[in-house]
């Protein structure tokens, strides 16, 4: 699933850095976006579960009603040994979203949180995640956001001019990037356009159904220059999309 990023090797880093509330975007933002768009759904497949958190948040039911199973799938098994170590009752499989390890229409929903970007083929990807959901099924998809947190682009503080703007880099080339994400680590992700998503699933019968552009949580811009302005720039970008 992954494009170079050795994942076994920053497990522990992802541990420290992802988890028990340590990222707080994670955790006032997308674990309780996700648990919300997936409340109620009965067979659930977490796909690139890293150590689990999101897969363990979906286990706890927001309308009173205990999901039949939760599966926290990924490649990595240092990542894995993490979520079992966690516990906290999802189902824990390492496999790869290429090539998923289910029978078709196993699961009534299924989330890629943050990590179609590292896949080496999204069209295999997708074309996996149709086949195992089944009628009615929900595929909610959370990417960086690509317009705005693309290669190239963030805020701009030009001093000298006086000017504060966001800059746009390149949005419509595919490209490959590593990345530092923090002091001595590098991460690859890939850059696509929304349009490299939105029509292969419609070509698959998954058809979109909504789109949300989060402002970024309050928590997690402490320290801004400029958090209004920041806050005027998404970070992330969900979508859901069903099968019709």
């Amino acid at each position: 699933m992954d494009l170079t990023s050795d994942w076994d090797e920053l497990a522990p880093w992802w541990r420290e850095t992802f988890t028990h509330g340590a990222d707080l975007e994670y955790e006032h933002q997308i674990l309780p976006l996700a648990a919300d768009h997936l409340a109620g759904r009965r067979r659930l497949l977490d796909l690139g579960t890293g150590e689990g958190q999101l897969a363990r948040r979906l286990m706890v039911a927001t309308d009173a009603r205990v999901p039949e199973i939760v599966v926290g799938l990924d490649s990595s098994a240092a990542q894995l040994a993490n979520a079992q170590a966690e516990g906290g009752g999802p189902q824990w499989v390492r496999g790869i979203g290429e090539s998923l390890p289910f029978a078709d229409r196993s699961f009534d929903a299924v989330v890629c949180c943050l990590v179609i970007e590292h896949a080496s083929d999204p069209d295999a990807l997708m074309a996996e995640v149709a086949r195992v959901l089944g009628n009615g099924g929900r595929f909610l998809l959370l990417i960086n956001h690509p317009i705005v947190q693309g290669p190239g682009s963030g805020l701009i503080d030009d001093t000298v001019l006086g000017e504060r703007y966001w800059r746009i880099g390149p949005y419509l080339p595919e490209t490959v990037n590593l990345e530092q994400v923090d002091k001595g680590v590098k991460v690859t992700f890939a850059h696509r356009p929304l349009s490299r998503y939105l029509n292969p699933l419609a070509d698959l019968g998954l058809f979109l159904t909504r789109m949300e552009e989060p402002a970024p949580p309050f928590e997690f811009l402490c320290g801004s220059i400029d958090m209004e302005f920041e806050r005027a720039m998404p970070r992330l970008c969900l979508m859901i999309f069903e099968r019709r």
